[in-house]
């Protein structure tokens, strides 16, 4: 981390999260914002909904982004870190258009974005960056001058993302019981996506047969299950597995889905899974459905002990991993000489998505790139 704590030319963070429904009459509106061009009906959106529905209407994201911003704010006030957070939502309030609009008006001109996704994809990434293009549009119609806006680059191997995720699958292995405990196997698991959006991810020279997206999250896999082996003093064997599939059944996904990995170890004599979610920035309602509910089922139903580790959230580490990733662009876009900080065999990504960088199928203008219409 730079010695000196100066954001310079950055005079703000953007905390930009997915959004999620905060009581039971706000979660078909919020997935007919998800969903809004797709032409899905009403009433199939009420049974999508009833994921949200079992945990009373709420999705655990928005409470979890407000304790990331706690964090983040008493991290730069602990280090002297002058830099106003704000929180905008792609499909939920607080909206993104409503929050830059706050922006301008509080007189910020150069904006550092944080996104809640650390690995390459067009929904991870470039879809981000659309719906900043779409918003920055929105203020230029009403007459506003958009900030320019920068995004803080993918952060899946940096040691504050990494470190608490590594303290949470050793705690889990822990809770295990004893006589199970060191024959346990790893499930790291991350949300599937088809497998086009897979083999496009990440820029140009990484794409292909799973592109960035799999290498990445490979990366981190080897990373923690090499640490752990350093904790625990057990070589446990590893899997990275999927979840949260949706769409066509024809098209093809990611795979193995987490549940016919359960079923798989299980039939293969395996005595315990721990299922580590490192695809996941908090625990989602991906997290809580897919993981805690559907998947911890399946186990029950085959008698197979496991154990679901921690996401990272609002880890004091991974505030000040926020802090020295601002600082390092900071230092970039100012000229001083910065070493990035990573775990791995990949490095640091990049700091500005290149041109054809995760493409969408439909093009459509993308801030914060290298193709930006707002440089």
């Amino acid at each position: 981390m730079p010695d000196v704590l100066d954001a310079t030319p950055y005079d703000a963070l953007l905390l930009l999260s997915f959004g999620g429904p905060e009581g039971p009459d706000d979660v078909v509106p919020f997935l007919e914002n998800v969903t809004r061009g797709r032409g899905i009906p009403k009433e199939r959106l009420k049974e999508v909904g009833q994921h949200y529905f079992l945990f009373g209407g709420v999705s655990p994201i928005n409470d979890q982004n407000r304790a990331l911003l706690d964090a983040l704010r008493a991290d730069f006030a602990e280090h002297g870190l002058e830099l106003p957070v704000y929180w905008g939502n792609r499909n939920w309030a607080p909206y993104l258009t409503d929050t830059l609009r706050e922006m301008v008006r509080d007189g910020r001109r150069r904006v550092l974005v944080l996104a809640t996704s650390a690995y390459a994809s067009y929904s991870g990434c470039r879809q981000y960056r659309e719906n900043l293009a779409d918003a920055l549009a929105t203020l230029e119609q009403e007459g506003l001058e958009p900030p320019k806006i920068d995004k803080l680059r993918h952060y899946f191997n940096h040691p504050g993302f990494i470190e608490p995720m590594v303290d949470g699958l050793v705690r889990s292995i822990e809770d295990l019981p004893e006589e199970v405990r060191d024959g346990a196997h790893i499930a790291f698991t991350t949300h599937s996506i088809p497998t086009s959006a897979a083999d496009t991810s990440g820029p140009v020279e990484d794409q292909g047969d799973g592109g960035a997206y799999v290498r990445q999250h490979l990366d981190v896999a080897e990373v923690i299950a090499g640490a752990v082996r350093e904790r625990t003093g057990v070589d446990r064997p590893w899997q990275l597995v999927y979840q949260s599939r949706s769409g066509a059944p024809h098209i093809p996904w990611l795979e193995p889905d987490i549940c016919d990995h359960l079923e798989e170890r299980h039939a293969a004599g395996v005595p315990a899974v721990v299922m580590a979610p490192i695809g996941f920035v908090s625990d989602h309602m991906e997290v809580l459905y897919d993981l805690d509910t559907e998947a911890t089922a399946k186990a029950a139903e085959l008698g197979l002990p496991v154990r679901r580790s921690a996401t990272v959230g609002a880890d004091p580490r991974f505030a000040a991993a926020v802090r020295d990733l601002i600082l390092e662009r900071a230092a970039a876009e100012s000229g001083r000489s910065v070493a990035p900080c990573a775990l791995g065999a990949l490095g640091p990504s990049h700091n500005v998505c290149p041109v054809g960088c995760c493409p969408a199928r439909t093009p459509r203008p993308a801030a914060a790139g290298a193709d930006s219409p707002y440089a």
